[in-house]
């Protein structure tokens, strides 16, 4: 009894929100188009706040310049953080005086 999900490319979805801009019934619309009018609202929405960065396909994220600089940084920021801590570990390691390694 489930249904198939269906997929839409995004030449299809810009053109439904195209059309979508130059109606004013977008229930009768998405019954034409044979869609869900949850769906064009949710499109519309998307294009309007991301433009040519929207409908990516499978998932795959478009990220603007300053948001790829982000994510860079906050990657770099981990491995340093890492490395930090792996450093600690090894300091506190070495600096332990129990009598075991007199150093000379």
């Amino acid at each position: 009894m489930s249904r198939e999900r269906k997929s839409y490319d995004k030449k299809f979805k810009l053109m439904s929100v195209e059309l979508s801009n130059k109606r004013s019934d977008l229930a009768v619309l998405a019954k034409e188009l044979d869609i869900p009018p949850s769906l064009l609202y949710r499109w519309r929405r998307e294009f309007s706040v991301k433009q040519e960065s929207s409908f990516p396909g499978n998932g795959n994220v478009v990220l603007s310049a300053a948001e790829q600089e982000l994510a860079r940084l906050k990657r770099e920021l981990r491995e340093t953080q890492l490395e930090r801590d792996i450093l600690k570990k090894a300091v506190s390691i070495f600096s332990r005086n129990d009598g075991k390694y007199s150093g000379s």
